[in-house]
């Protein structure tokens, strides 16, 4: 199997078990579950109830990553209401290695929720809004994602995967996480 395929196969997994898994495991290690899964929106929430309603996630991917080399974001098979990635194949992995970067608007999640491995999850915040990092996504090497606050009940996520490279995979992250906060409402 090669990189690439291992890649795409690590964040559409990362962002399947996101998005619908039921238990919330906070980053001192004890999981709980939630009242209930994620229910399957039939119609699209109000602005009132949904902050990333006015938001299009692959917008918002196009946007931070523009003029870096990356293709259009198209919708996640995993989680195409509410994710989008994008990835840049590379010619020199030395210089520019390839990556791939998704976004999650989850509504009616918590940034808390799904930490997979929360003995190594850091907490932290980008401008007062509180976020989890987690390294080695799914155990595997080279993948990064931050969950990040929105509101009392919805988070932003961030995801990326290069390689094999966790220091290069988040610190990507961060830097798409810094730019997309910017860009989230706050509340």
């Amino acid at each position: 199997m090669t990189k690439t395929r291992r890649t795409a196969g690590l964040l559409s997994a990362a962002l399947a078990l996101i998005g619908t898994a039921a238990c919330s495991n906070t980053v001192d290690g004890s999981a709980t579950p939630t009242a209930s899964a994620p229910a399957a929106a039939t119609s699209p929430a109000s602005s009132s109830d949904n902050p990333f309603a006015s938001l299009n996630q692959c917008q918002l991917v196009d946007q931070i990553l523009a003029g870096q080399g990356f293709p259009p974001a198209q919708p996640s098979i995993a989680d195409s209401n509410r994710s989008c990635r994008t990835k840049k194949m590379s010619e020199n992995a030395a210089r520019d290695p390839a990556a791939e970067v998704g976004i999650a608007l989850q509504n009616g999640q918590k940034y808390t929720e799904n930490i997979q491995n929360p003995h190594s999850a850091h907490e932290g915040n980008i401008d007062g809004r509180k976020l989890i990092e987690q390294r080695d996504l799914l155990g595997s090497p080279g993948g990064c994602q931050i969950g990040m606050e929105v509101g009392p009940n919805a988070r932003a996520l961030v995801i990326v995967l290069i390689g094999d490279d966790t220091a290069a995979a988040c610190k990507k992250a961060e830097d798409v996480a810094t730019a997309l906060d910017k860009l989230l409402p706050r509340g």
